[in-house]
């Protein structure tokens, strides 16, 4: 059992799930020093920098030209729409309660799948979908409807966004790897963002050095080095496994805020998390069943990247 659990594939799913708790707490020390445009830009471009330094080693062909315009949908909702939506959210909302609201970002890529893909939706992903959206409702009245806010709607918008991300990305996942549709879709982001370079610029020479190797980090390790090690996880693990350890990313990053932070949660919003995450396991236990073991489909599904239906950040 140690031997297992200390094989690369699983140390490579754990240092997945730290690298993306870890994002929601990073996010919250950037936004303060840089501005939402700036940190959103940053972010974008350091990953997009490493990954093109990353994609001659890992043989990432050039995209055919008829995928552009997926891609391009994927780069624009995905990357620059879920970054400025996520750290908007984050300016007001703290960063734990922002992870378990980005983890039903997997309710909307189902539900949009129906409608644009054609996938039925099953009992188990009507109910798993009332569930989660209920565990959601729960985490923003947490507060008492006082402490609902249009910052709770923008993180939910990053969710709906990245659901739009999966979608647009499953095609595609049927002829490119899950890191060369990661590296298409974080650079044409980048290229989406380049209206916020210029408060970037501005930005960067008054920051704080703390949110400025924030952006870095981000941009680095939950997002480079974040696509690069959930790929070489979901090749080697079964999807139910894969899918499994990403339900960690909630938990993970609420201690993460506790110990970066001092976010201390409302149990409100911790039962509601509980709920929202159970009804993930619930939608996805079905589309395990329906996926089998097929490489392609633990891509697809569970969290942001990476191209999984992850609660990433």
């Amino acid at each position: 059992m140690n031997r297992h659990l200390s094989s690369p594939r699983f140390l490579a799913s754990a240092a997945t799930v730290v690298l993306w708790a870890s994002a929601f707490p990073a996010i919250r020390v950037g936004v303060d020093g840089l501005g939402l445009a700036a940190l959103s830009f940053l972010r974008l471009a350091v990953a997009a920098v490493a990954l093109l330094v990353i994609a001659p080693l890992a043989g990432v062909r050039l995209p055919r030209g008829r995928d552009l315009p997926l891609i391009s949908l994927c780069g624009l909702s995905g990357m620059t729409a879920y970054q400025i939506l996520l750290n908007w959210g984050e300016i007001h909302v703290e960063a734990g309660t922002a992870s378990l609201l980005i983890a039903v970002a997997p309710v909307f890529s189902v539900l949009l799948a129906g409608v644009f893909l054609s996938e039925p939706l099953t009992r188990n992903v009507v109910v798993g979908s009332v569930i989660a959206l209920a565990g959601t409702a729960l985490v923003t009245l947490a507060e008492g409807f006082s402490g609902f806010s249009l910052a709770s709607l923008v993180v939910l918008a990053a969710a709906v966004v990245q659901g739009v991300y999966h979608v647009a990305s499953k095609p595609l996942l049927r002829h490119y790897s899950g890191l060369e549709v990661a590296t298409y879709a974080m650079l044409t982001g980048t290229v989406f963002a380049l209206p916020l370079l210029p408060t970037t610029v501005g930005a960067v020479a008054d920051a704080p050095a703390g949110a400025l190797w924030a952006a870095v980090f981000l941009g680095l390790l939950p997002s480079a080095l974040g696509f690069v090690v959930w790929g070489y996880a979901v090749a080697r693990l079964p999807m139910a496994a894969s899918t499994a350890a990403l339900y960690l990313v909630p938990p993970v990053a609420l201690l993460v805020s506790f110990v970066w932070l001092g976010e201390t949660p409302h149990p409100v919003e911790l039962l509601g998390g509980a709920v929202s995450v159970a009804g993930v396991v619930l939608i996805n236990r079905h589309r395990a069943a329906a996926s089998g073991s097929d490489t392609h489909a633990t891509e697809t599904v569970p969290v942001a990247g990476s191209t999984a239906a992850r609660p990433s950040a």
